[in-house]
């Protein structure tokens, strides 16, 4: 695959409240990999680009919201390529374009919004027929890039992950949107799991569950004999996906600010604070080196986007 990627940096954050819960928190910047197919994306996208190219497909379509980073992704990466890419959106498409939208216009993608009904019909065969039909044959890679391949390479981003010495509890976090990142970073810990490991992933969803019952089908799907202690936390969504309030907003300014990383109410934003205030109040034992992914993100600001 012709999408090359720096090895991330593991960022330590240095913070009083850290030194007096006597927590060690540091930032995989996998949001740094690549200029514009970054974060999971890149993982997620990267055995299905190889899996395009060696059925001989030039031509990839995609599905995903008005506000998707997964399309962007799509279109970069097809555009890096040298791929057609096919963006079908949820609902109507308002001209002027909004800034994702028109990233991924620029990069070459083309777009077809369908009504939220024809959208649930998007895993169907009869739908992918027609969608054949209107653009000819296509490599079609799911919603998020959440299939087998996709969890696939998500478990190489256990292999970069690197423990400090000394941890007497060792916590992975992550956002979840599909629980297909966090399947497959719990499976590439699954054949050397590591003592007091726990790996979170903080729901950017109001469904109570459903990430869970995700992770444990890609789990099962997976065969595992071992695999390391994980949950899904349910309660830090801010009212559902993509839902943001004053709170999370004041506290992305000040995180942002402290300690020079960019974070997006979608994942990023929430991820962060929900281990802001576990630490804070103490859910977190002393003693516990803690590992967050930073999976990248966008942030629309006038006349475009920044990460």
């Amino acid at each position: 695959m012709p999408l090359e990627i720096d090895p991330p940096r593991l960022q330590r954050l240095t913070a009083s409240y850290l030194d007096q819960r006597d927590v060690r928190l540091s930032v995989l910047r996998l949001d740094e990999i690549n200029p514009l197919v970054f974060g999971n994306k890149w993982f997620k996208l990267k055995y299905n680009l190889l899996t395009s190219q060696e059925q001989g497909f030039s031509r990839l379509l995609s599905f995903g919201g008005a506000y998707s980073n997964h399309l962007m992704a799509v279109a970069a990466a097809g555009q890096q390529c040298g791929l057609e890419t096919i963006g079908v959106v949820r609902g109507e498409l308002v001209q002027p374009l909004n800034p994702v939208l028109q990233f991924a216009a620029d990069r070459g993608m083309k777009l077809q919004g369908i009504s939220r009904s024809q959208y649930r019909q998007k895993d169907s065969p009869e739908f992918h027929e027609a969608l054949r039909s209107r653009w000819g044959d296509c490599y079609l890679i799911p919603e998020g890039g959440s299939n087998t391949l996709g969890v696939k390479g998500c478990r190489e981003i256990a292999s970069l992950v690197c423990w400090e010495l000394g941890a007497r509890q060792r916590l992975l976090a992550m956002a979840c949107g599909t629980g297909a990142t966090m399947a497959g970073v719990i499976q590439g810990f699954s054949a050397n799991v590591a003592n007091r490991l726990e790996i979170l992933g903080v729901s950017v969803l109001k469904a109570p569950g459903y990430l869970s019952g995700n992770v444990s089908h890609w789990l099962d799907a997976g065969k595992l004999t071992t695999e390391p202690s994980w949950r899904i936390d349910d309660d830090s969504h801010f009212g559902g996906y993509a839902r943001s309030n004053p709170v999370l907003k004041r506290f992305m300014s000040v995180f942002s600010e402290a300690h020079g990383i960019p974070l997006e109410p979608v994942y990023t934003g929430k991820l962060f604070w929900r281990l802001d205030q576990d630490i804070r109040s103490g859910r977190i034992a002393p003693g516990t080196d803690i590992i967050a992914l930073h999976t990248g993100g966008y942030i629309p600001v006038a006349g475009g986007l920044t990460r």
